[in-house]
């Protein structure tokens, strides 16, 4: 399993859930095409896994 996995968010948030917007403040995202680096762990998998259908995922 890779070590690091790079996120981008590719959507808006706009009217998107509260939850959904947490979650993208807790990756760091916060604006369209803005990229994060982030460890593989299950706590980001699960943060992903919820807002899968606005961000971009690939291994590094």
């Amino acid at each position: 399993m890779s070590q690091k996995i790079k996120v981008k968010l590719i959507r808006s948030t706009i009217e998107r859930s509260e939850n959904q917007k947490a979650n993208l403040k807790g990756l760091g995202l916060k604006r369209i095409n803005q990229e994060r680096i982030l460890k593989n762990t299950a706590c980001v998998r699960g943060m992903i896994r919820k807002v899968q259908h606005l961000v971009e995922i690939q291994t590094i």
